[in-house]
């Protein structure tokens, strides 16, 4: 197999399992429900932000839009990128990497731009899909859906530590989705394996 076609398949895979949680997510849980996987450790912990990664976000309706153009040009730029990494015959994993970060951009920008059109809100019950009543919002304006939680460990700060001594913590606190995956394997793969994916 190519790696073209390895590329697309790779994406493609990404892109169907990520909005296949993301839309059962939307259709059989409410905002800010959990469903316990392993203990306190692994949860589906619904929640839906205006933003990128990891839940940050750029405030209000222009702030959004924004963001949706950026995202839009980053897509672009890394499609353009990986064309020329196969053209170039660069490494399978260098490609795969880059593949996956698309993926990842791809499946929020999704999100971003046509959840708030096809779906009703979450606030007070599970979402309803292509409902008579119209979706939440407008295009480019939906929410990017994320589930998993993993805080793996909870405690108190030393009281003895200036500012935050006494407070409480959580690590891992960000809620996240598959593509928030995707994009974080992909830039961790580049940044650990550089030396060997740049070499033709």
């Amino acid at each position: 197999m190519s790696k073209a076609n390895k590329s697309v398949l790779f994406i493609l895979s990404i892109l169907i399992l990520d909005q296949a949680l993301k839309i059962w997510v939307k259709s059989n849980m409410y905002l800010g429900e959990e469903i316990k996987l392993l203990g306190n450790w692994f949860i589906l912990h619904f929640i839906e932000n205006n933003g990128m990664a990891f839940g940050m976000e750029f405030a209000g309706k222009t702030g959004k839009l924004v963001l949706s153009a950026f995202r839009i040009l980053a897509i672009g730029g890394i499609g353009w990128y990986l064309a020329g990494l196969i053209r170039k015959d660069y490494s399978c994993g260098l490609v795969l990497s880059i593949s996956a970060i698309l993926a990842g951009a791809l499946g929020n920008m999704i999100d971003s731009a046509f959840y708030g059109m096809i779906f009703t809100d979450s606030y007070l019950g599970t979402a309803s899909l292509f409902s008579e009543a119209g979706g939440y919002s407008s295009f480019l304006h939906g929410k990017v859906v994320d589930m998993f939680y993993f805080p793996i460990l909870r405690g108190s700060f030393p009281d003895f530590l200036p500012w935050i001594g006494g407070d409480n913590f959580i690590f891992f606190r960000p809620v996240f989705n598959l593509a928030d995956t995707s994009i974080s394997l992909g830039v961790a793969s580049i940044l650990i394996f550089q030396k060997r994916f740049y070499k033709l």
